[in-house]
């Protein structure tokens, strides 16, 4: 497997998307540097109340971040872009499962990503390429009252 020399950026991501993705830049930042408990605590709490994400609207997300971060876009920018992407998503009411795992295939590596409709979003693998390790998901909703 060879390392892409160049970051591809998505293009078309609206200005309005970009400036959004800047926004929860410095809290996703800021998550990845906590200790995974912590991370997935937080995460926890601000999925309250979030309806499930769609694969395009993840992709929206993550698209975003990328284009509003040569950090996130970059090949070890994969968990302030997760987290950024699941906060941009919570930002439009929505919530995709947040994910850290490892690659099952070797080399071992550590990966970070967001998943919807069970699927990994804009990562280019086949299913079951990571193992997950921790994740957040939406919270069901009770249909009993």
């Amino acid at each position: 497997m060879t390392t892409p020399s160049a970051l591809e950026r998505p293009g078309a991501v609206p200005l309005s998307r970009r400036l959004a993705a800047r926004l929860v830049l410095l809290p996703a930042v800021v998550l990845a540097l906590l200790p995974p408990r912590r991370i997935r605590a937080v995460l926890g709490i601000l999925r309250r109340g979030a309806a499930p994400a769609t694969t395009a609207r993840a992709q929206e997300a993550r698209d975003a971040m990328c284009a509003a971060s040569l950090r996130c876009a970059g090949p070890k920018g994969c968990l302030p872009r997760s987290l950024g992407a699941a906060l941009l998503c919570r930002l439009g009411g929505t919530w995709p499962t947040w994910c850290t795992g490892v690659r099952v295939v070797p080399p071992f590596t550590a990966h970070a990503w967001i998943e919807a409709e069970g699927l990994p979003v804009g990562e280019g693998v086949p299913e079951g390429y990571f193992a997950r390790l921790v994740a957040v998901g939406p919270v069901a909703r009770s249909t009993d009252r």
